[in-house]
């Protein structure tokens, strides 16, 4: 049997749920659970080396972790904010480097900018790097009220865009229509744990389901909670892996690492 592509998947019979991985330790331990195929958060890139996210600030370290990940054997999609440049050159130019790396996909987001300024550096992209898979957000929902959404996303896929995805929409009804509207384009939705269930998505006709920065955040909130129980005098819960199963994760596994080979 042929293995699927990347845009293969946005087709299959389910929907691609996609974890959002912020490292290659986190990367690889999504991958070792079976995902098909593994996104990047921009929150956790950018806020792991202390930058805003969503500012066009982290375009040296995006690529550096599409560098990490991108030899990988699974797909890899990268989230690069609006592409980190308001020329459309500059961002097929970026779209260029992430494929080269190996990435499969790229999202890139209006951040409810000119229509015709975000749908010309889709087009480049998709002139520049045919085989990319062009993941089209509108923040219409996250940003706004919805207002605009459809003569968005319209302008977004005739302009080349590959799937289309606006974070922030919940509602059953409205999902339900817009996949009606788009027909087989695929479309994109962020889970939230307030919203409809992942079968329920499916249900709905929704063909891929990113869970963003979500397991970033849960990371670093178990993080946080277990120094403060440790610190209260409590046992910390919840499951840890292993040293050795970190360093399993590795390219590199094998090395000496610390001392104890246990407190890492």
């Amino acid at each position: 049997m042929t293995q699927r592509t990347f845009a293969d998947l946005h087709h299959a019979d389910e929907p691609l749920l996609l974890p959002n991985a912020w490292d290659h330790a986190s990367a690889t331990a999504l991958a070792a659970q079976g995902f098909r195929a593994i996104g990047t958060t921009s929150l956790a890139v950018a806020a792991a080396v202390g930058l805003p996210d969503g500012a066009a600030a982290t375009r040296e370290q995006t690529l550096l972790l599409a560098l990490t990940l991108g030899s990988e054997p699974f797909r890899l999609s990268v989230d690069a904010e609006g592409g980190f440049s308001d020329d459309p050159d500059a961002v097929a130019e970026f779209a260029r480097e992430l494929h080269a790396v190996g990435a499969v996909g790229i999202n890139l987001e209006d951040g409810l900018g000119a229509v015709d300024r975000h749908a010309a550096k889709i087009a480049a992209v998709r002139a520049a790097v045919p085989g990319l898979f062009v993941n089209a957000r509108t923040d219409t929902h996250w940003l706004g009220d919805g207002e605009g959404t459809i003569r968005r996303l319209d302008a977004y896929r005739q302009a080349g865009a590959h799937g289309v995805f606006v974070p922030g929409l919940t509602d059953a009804r409205e999902i339900a229509a817009l996949v009606g509207h788009l027909g087989d384009v695929p479309l994109n939705v962020l889970y939230s744990p307030t919203g409809p269930s992942v079968p329920r998505l499916a249900d709905l006709g929704v063909r891929r389901i990113s869970l963003g920065s979500l397991l970033y955040r849960r990371a670093l909130g178990a993080a946080v909670e277990t120094a403060t129980d440790i610190r209260a005098g409590r046992a910390p819960g919840g499951p840890a892996p292993t040293y050795e199963g970190i360093q399993a994760l590795s390219r590199a596994a094998g090395g000496a690492g610390d001392a104890t080979a246990s407190s890492g």
